[in-house]
């Protein structure tokens, strides 16, 4: 008996380590402040519970600064086809998201675009979705 008390002492305290270890995302970033940021990957770190994306970006006197970018779960993003190669070094993106409310240089990304390719991530509500060239309409004249 004293055994399965032990057990349940011990699995309370580490549901409440790893409840407290995934946070809300209202509450660390503030969705009212949305910002638009252009940058070059540094990182790309597809690491749960949030994959994290670093990159340089340049403020109004041309000095790169680093900046932290959270994305949506790590299940979410793979279930709709990211993988750790999806992001590499040195791609130009273009991010809109909704700042940090404590920490300066870090955003919850909303919607991330890869100009190079065509290639973007948006959340949409609560669930992430991919635009890839290939899933595009096309803009061309019909015949």
């Amino acid at each position: 008996m004293l055994c399965r008390v032990f057990s349940i002492v011990v699995a309370s305290a580490l549901l409440g380590v790893a409840a407290q270890a995934h946070h809300s995302i209202s509450a660390v970033y503030d969705d009212t402040q949305r910002v638009t940021i252009e940058g070059v990957v540094t990182q790309f770190q597809f690491v749960n519970p949030h994959p994290l994306v670093v990159m340089d970006v340049k403020d109004g006197a041309g000095n790169a600064q680093q900046w932290r970018l959270e994305m949506d779960t790590h299940r979410e993003l793979a279930d709709i086809g990211f993988t750790s190669e999806t992001l590499k070094p040195g791609e130009r993106l273009v991010i809109i998201g909704s700042r940090a409310r404590r920490q300066p240089q870090s955003l919850y990304i909303r919607r991330l675009e890869r100009p190079s390719d065509g290639f973007a991530y948006e959340q949409v509500g609560n669930s992430p979705r991919l635009i890839t060239p290939a899933s595009r309409p096309s803009t061309g004249p019909q015949h």
